[in-house]
């Protein structure tokens, strides 16, 4: 199953280390088998990876990613049973390695290797030979020299160093492939690496050593992450307050109607149209001058004030009358 791998970044320009007569990049962990015979561009692109990422990534996960983004690169239509055509591995390099990776056309084995050691010394990353004509990938991982390729160019190769991915697969002392950072003389090299030809179609790297070699100067390499998607922050609940509909406020009672400081009850009472009081008149004789009414005082007997019995008996039912809210009709007795 395909993985998710982060593309090789654009490294700044670094220092060389100091020169000491050679250098190997290889080192423990870096080396892994190609998973198919059809991968040694794709187990080089994940050796390459080890080394300049300080990874041990041996997936053939990995593998078949690369391989699959590097078939649709290439530059001719290939079966895939073909591999990948050195435009493709340059595109897997430079996307998955170093974009500084460009694919190297020489005339002559001499003049390949010697930019090869050249942009390895400057950049520290690996280079990649096509080897048996291109039916097979390999690394240059190291060599020595006369003097420091990065500075002068009168300078002598005396050995190289190489990782070829079969080993594992397919292991051989002297052959495809040798054990990883294996040490061969220039000659010796010279025996694998061969013109490119490919039968099938007539591509424009025809009868030229071909390699993908880093131009630039060293760097320092700090591998991009893998992408991941940003968790947006969760957005935190926002308390609403609750709202609760207004209680509906109660009718309130009508206050009672306030009495007028001047009105009298009992005038309220009898200026009510439900009350009538007919009184017949007396007998048209004057009546005699009455007396003089003497004061009245408290009678400590509690003994009522005599008055006319007529006129008491009707005041007594006229306030009856009243009391009882209907209409009353007195016959004064004479």
């Amino acid at each position: 199953m395909a993985v998710a791998i982060a593309p090789g970044p654009a490294p700044a320009d670094a220092a060389l280390s100091s020169w000491t007569g050679g250098i190997d990049l290889y080192r423990k962990g870096v080396f892994t088998t190609q998973q198919s015979w059809l991968w040694c561009t794709a187990a080089d692109v994940q050796i390459s990876r080890n080394i300049v990422f300080h990874q041990t990534d041996h997936r053939a996960s990995s593998q078949s990613t690369y391989f699959s983004w590097m078939r649709a690169h290439d530059r001719y239509a290939m079966p895939v049973s073909e591999g990948v055509d050195p435009a493709g591995w340059t595109a897997g390099m430079r996307h998955y390695v170093d974009g500084r990776y460009r694919l190297v056309v020489s005339a002559s084995f001499d003049s390949l290797l010697r930019s090869a050691v050249t942009s390895l010394r400057r950049t520290n990353r690996p280079v990649g030979l096509f080897v048996d004509a291109g039916e097979h990938a390999w690394l240059l991982t190291g060599f020595t020299a006369t003097a420091d390729p990065a500075r002068t160019s009168a300078f002598t190769i005396t050995s190289v160093r190489v990782v070829g991915p079969l080993f594992g697969l397919q292991s051989r002392t002297y052959g495809y492939d040798m054990a990883p950072d294996k040490k061969l003389t220039p000659a010796q090299l010279k025996g694998f690496v061969t013109p490119w030809h490919y039968t099938k179609i007539h591509m424009v790297w025809e009868g030229h050593y071909i390699s993908i070699q880093p131009s630039g100067t060293a760097a320092a390499a700090t591998p991009k992450p893998t992408p991941k998607p940003t968790p947006k922050p969760t957005p935190k609940p926002t308390t609403h307050a609750t709202v609760r509909p207004s209680p509906s406020p109660s009718p309130s009672p009508s206050p009672a109607p306030t009495p007028s400081p001047s009105a009298d009850r009992s005038a309220t009472v009898l200026a009510s149209p439900l009350i009538a009081i007919a009184v017949p008149s007396r007998p048209s004789a004057s009546p005699p001058p009455a007396a003089p009414s003497p004061a009245v005082e408290a009678d400590p007997t509690n003994t009522p004030v005599p008055a006319e019995p007529g006129l008491t008996l009707l005041v007594i039912l006229a306030l009856a009358g009243l009391a009882a809210g209907g209409m009353v009709v007195v016959a004064r007795r004479v």
